[in-house]
Formats: C-alpha cells, structure tokens, sequence
C-alpha cells in the first residue's frame, strides 16, 4: 500500500483520483484545498487529513515525513497555472508527482522540472488517459498498420469536441486564459497528445479560432492532416445531441469514418494510476509535444485566408 496526498480536493475531477487511489488499494493520508466543500472525501478515505491552508499542509507532510510516515505520491489536481509549483512541492518531499493535464503551460516549464526531478530522483507523471482508451489503442495499431502498407500515407482527420459549460466557467479560473491556458490548452490538451501520439511529428500548427468560449485550428502530422474545432458553448452543438438531450459532443474522424469513443473514460484514471503505480506512467517528455502545440496556438496569430477551417467555425462566425 502507498501513501497518497492530494493537492487540489474540491474540484470536479478530484473525485477520479480519489478513486483511482482506492481502487489501486493505496491510502490517501492528507488532501489540501482552499475551498472546504470536500464532504466527498468521506466516500473514499473518511480518516485522511484535510488543509485549507497550504501552510499547514506543508507543516504537516514534513511532520509525517520526520515521523516515519513517507508520502510516496502527491496527486495534483489544481488549477493549471499552480501545476509547476504544487509538482515541485512534491518532488522536494521525495515523492512522485501524478498530475492532471495540462501538465504545465509552456515548454519551458517541462526544461525547469526536469533538473528538479534529476535533483530528486522522483518523478512526473501527467494524466494522459486518451493513450489507454481501447478505441484508441485499435486505431493507433490501425494507423500503424495502414503506414507499415503505404510509409506515405497521410490521414484526413476532423476532431470536434463541445462539452457545455455555464456562466460560472468565465468567473472562475477556467476562465481566465492566464490562469488556464485557454479553451485549446484547459480542454485539448489531451486530444492534441492522443494525436501526436498517434500520427507522429507535428509539421504544421495554425489558429483559425480564439475566443473565449471556443477555439479551432489546424495541426499537420507526419502522417495526418486535422481540422479541430473545441468549445464550451453550448448552441454549437448539433441540433440531433441536444435533441437526445445531451450536453456533450465527441467526435473523431479518420478518412470520414467515426473513431467511436463516446464511452469508457470513467475508468481511466484508475488506469492511469494502474500503468504508473506498476512501472509504467507518461513523463515530462511524452507531455513536451501537446505542450508545445498548446503554446503555440495560444501565443500566434490566426490565419483566416486558407481551405482547411474546421466547418464548425462557420456556426461561431454567424453568430
């Protein structure tokens, strides 16, 4: 059994690590948040210790730790511009660091914590379940079988994916592009990893999009072409989702046909802490690409006068 602290306990995907932790049969000794509405803890470690203060937290790992009771992993799931700092805290601790995407906003934040976790000796691990979802596990081997065939093959892929969220998301730190990194980084960050993992190097990365309720853009790999369009808006759905009413919408298309993957993301994570607490686990250097790609995207320029605009740009323009 590990011992588990968490950083972040009030949160929406708090819950999935909690789980993941239990379901791994590991104990979660201590959870810091600096909003208490956390009730439930109570239905996964009811005996953990709970801060609001980060400076009675850190008190209190060290107590434990100078007591003989070593913290062998921190859980992060805080806002994404507190990352680096809460994965330095857990380094410094001498514990591994399993955090929730985006792992850090820019690049060079991945080249910083590379020399603490030299320093340490323990590791960074980012939550990239995409990589351990079944429908895409069958279409990385698909892609790779189709390249083995043909080593030129480029794939036509389109990537749409509507999650609606309501007023609360522009005041709260999502909401905020310096805190979260923006709509592409704070909801694709993940989709863009999936696809590089998939399709290889990154050629090409254009923004077609930048609002604060949606974004779109185009990504070239060594082995596909994607148009992408994200948003947290709500009337962009399509009329036949809302109509079955549902408020999300998936969609990942290779050559037009649909890559089903709807279902089974609520085991991910305890996958993820499966893959880590086992020897496996993403580092700092599988997270480098989707950050680069999220950087960038956040930090050029849109490009209007070209043929490979995701069609959903269209519904936001007209709007």
């Amino acid at each position: 059994m590990k011992n588990f602290a968490m950083i972040g306990a009030a949160g929406y995907i708090a819950p999935r690590h909690m789980k993941a932790i239990k379901e791994t049969g590991n104990h979660l000794v201590a959870a810091l948040d600096k909003n208490d509405s956390v009730g439930i803890i109570d239905s996964y470690f009811p005996e953990a210790d709970f801060f609001t203060e980060y400076e009675r937290f850190d008190r209190h790992i060290d107590l434990l730790k100078r007591s003989g009771t070593q913290i062998d992993y921190v859980s992060i799931a805080t806002p994404n511009y507190l990352h680096d700092s809460h994965i330095r805290f857990a380094l410094r601790n001498d514990a591994h660091a399993i955090c929730e995407k985006p792992l850090v906003l820019n690049p060079h934040n991945i080249d910083a914590l590379q020399i603490v976790q030299e320093e340490t000796g323990k590791q960074v691990y980012n939550i990239l379940q995409l990589r351990l979802h079944q429908s895409i596990i069958d279409l990385k081997a698909y892609v790779a079988d189709e390249i083995a065939k043909n080593p030129n093959k480029i794939f036509d892929v389109d990537l749409t994916y509507l999650t609606s969220r309501g007023h609360w998301y522009f005041n709260s730190w999502k909401g905020d592009d310096n805190k979260s990194g923006g709509i592409a980084t704070n909801i694709g960050v993940h989709f863009y990893d999936m696809l590089g993992w998939v399709f290889g190097e990154l050629k090409q990365n254009e923004a077609h999009l930048k609002q604060q309720d949606s974004s779109a853009g185009y990504l070239e790999f060594k082995h596909a072409k994607v148009r992408w369009f994200l948003s947290v808006n709500y009337d962009y759905i399509p009329e036949e989702i809302k109509a079955s009413g549902q408020r999300t919408y998936r969609s990942i298309t290779v050559d037009g046909n649909e890559i089903e993957f709807s279902g089974g993301f609520t085991d991910l994570h305890t996958k993820s802490y499966e893959h880590i607490i086992n020897g496996g686990g993403f580092g700092l250097e599988e997270a480098r690409k989707s950050i680069e790609i999220v950087s960038s995207i956040r930090n050029q320029d849109i490009v209007t006068n070209t043929s490979d605009i995701h069609p959903f740009v269209s519904k936001v323009l007209s709007k």
